[in-house]
């Protein structure tokens, strides 16, 4: 898997459409890596990973409710070479969150730092924050947006054959709204992130 992946093949596209033939495989692809980017979008995360270890640049935010230094982080599941720096001092003094998230299947997706406690604390500036690990990004993509890509994939292909955004037929019209389908936005309940990374 790589980072910002398709998250579904074109056999897979296919075989939801119960396609057999070749002649729409060329639109198929476009898509698929349509759909895919439009589900990046609309979760303010991608669901691929990285290809090994990566050092990424961040910067911290003050939550006044909590008392802590928050740093909103690309999403990791793994703990492999994982090296947080201030400023360019090394600190093991911060929490991974959300604190259950392996247990739920997720991933963590922010730092957060006590200034009562922490050894070293960040002071605001822009990309104080470095963070390595291996990988960044999920260790799968979960089933919800393998879902939500073969849905979107039959709307755009829906579109096609409708260019007024009306499909179905004269008794049954049914207008293909620009906003996310809402079957689509079912199956990704619960993978959105409130606040966007970088």
């Amino acid at each position: 898997m790589v980072w910002a992946p398709d998250y579904l093949t074109l056999p897979e596209a296919k075989g939801f459409k119960r396609l057999t033939d070749t002649v729409d495989d060329v639109e198929l692809a476009v898509y698929i890596t349509a759909s895919s980017n439009a589900i990046n979008d609309a979760c303010n995360r991608q669901f691929g990973k990285t290809a090994g270890i990566e050092t990424r640049l961040y910067s911290a935010w003050y939550d006044d409710e909590r008392a802590r230094w928050i740093v909103d982080v690309d999403d990791f599941m793994s703990t492999v070479g994982l090296v947080v720096t201030i400023g360019g001092v090394t600190t093991t003094s911060f929490t991974k969150e959300p604190v259950n998230a392996l247990q739920e299947g997720k991933p963590w997706e922010r730092l957060s730092i006590d200034p009562a406690t922490a050894t070293v604390i960040p002071v605001g500036d822009e990309y104080e924050v470095s963070v390595t690990v291996n990988p960044f990004g999920w260790s799968a993509v979960p089933a919800g947006v393998v879902l939500a890509t073969k849905l979107q994939v039959s709307r755009f292909a829906a579109r096609r054959n409708s260019p007024y955004g009306i499909a179905g037929t004269p008794e049954s019209q049914i207008r293909l709204l620009a906003r996310l389908d809402p079957d689509v936005a079912v199956s990704l309940n619960g993978l959105r992130r409130p606040r966007l990374v970088g």
